[in-house]
């Protein structure tokens, strides 16, 4: 009788512990707003909608957005982050001992883009500089929620387009893109897992919305444009996004 007295309060600790557990590590997801981002807006082409949701390794990614025609020819930018548009980050300069917005090009960050761009600067990067910076039209600080990019391309001339989409996160080490892979390479290692492209292709005519597709990962340290289809080593990256989807403005959804 004297043990079952013991035991009792022991199995209610137990529950008692079980279930404060059980709350703390409940893998509800976290809900987050919509921020809505515009760009372009004074341009006379079609209005579009790209429909951005977080994904669980959302964590200060930097993203670009832009449009080809069906054969994979650059056509324009719709956004950029507004670091690598500017040439210069929040957290650039250390020199006065704090950390303040200053210059800083990294090529690995949205090699895609800036290759499909073609802009060459002086050093040779495809990236801008704080001289040769984009306008703010087309760019803007990144959203840490879901958000939604209400933009228009600059013409009508094509009905059919591909809308691409790149994202990058630094930090982001998984067991092949480990941080000493390339220990020689500054610029991989502020990478990570390569930066990934999504693609779809529209139509005016039809105007319906379409998912963009992961279709590859860019150079490890950004020195070409080319697309990898190999995937197999990316993990995490592939959760910095839930889903990506893009329509045009009033479309049927």
């Amino acid at each position: 009788m004297k043990k079952l007295v013991y035991i009792l309060p022991l199995l209610l600790l137990a529950a008692l512990l079980v279930n404060n557990m059980s709350c703390s590590t409940s893998r509800i997801p976290k809900e987050f707003p919509t921020d809505t981002l515009f760009t372009n807006s004074d341009a006379e082409g079609w209005p579009l909608e790209l429909i951005f949701i977080r994904g669980k390794s959302h964590n200060h990614p930097l993203m670009a957005a832009w449009v080809t025609d069906t054969n994979g020819k650059y056509i324009e930018t719709l956004y950029v982050a507004k670091s690598i548009a500017k040439g210069e980050f929040e957290h650039g300069d250390k020199s006065t001992g704090k950390w303040m917005p200053g210059p800083i090009r990294r090529p690995a960050a949205l090699p895609v883009w800036a290759h499909q761009r073609n802009v060459i600067e002086t050093d040779g990067l495809y990236i801008p500089t704080t001289e040769t910076a984009l306008p703010d039209a087309i760019t803007g600080a990144t959203p840490q929620n879901n958000f939604v990019l209400l933009t228009k391309t600059t013409t009508k001339a094509l009905k059919e387009f591909d809308v691409y989409f790149e994202i990058n996160q630094t930090w982001d080490w998984n067991e092949y893109w480990t941080n000493n892979k390339y220990p020689n390479d500054k610029e991989y290692k502020t990478s990570c897992q390569p930066a990934l492209v999504y693609k779809a292709r529209i139509n005016a005519d039809e105007k319906e919305s379409k998912n963009l597709e992961l279709i590859g990962h860019s150079h490890y340290n950004g020195s070409s444009g080319e697309i990898f289809v190999d995937l197999s080593t990316i993990t995490t990256a592939k959760n910095i996004s839930e889903s990506i989807k893009i329509q045009f403005t009033g479309a049927d959804k």
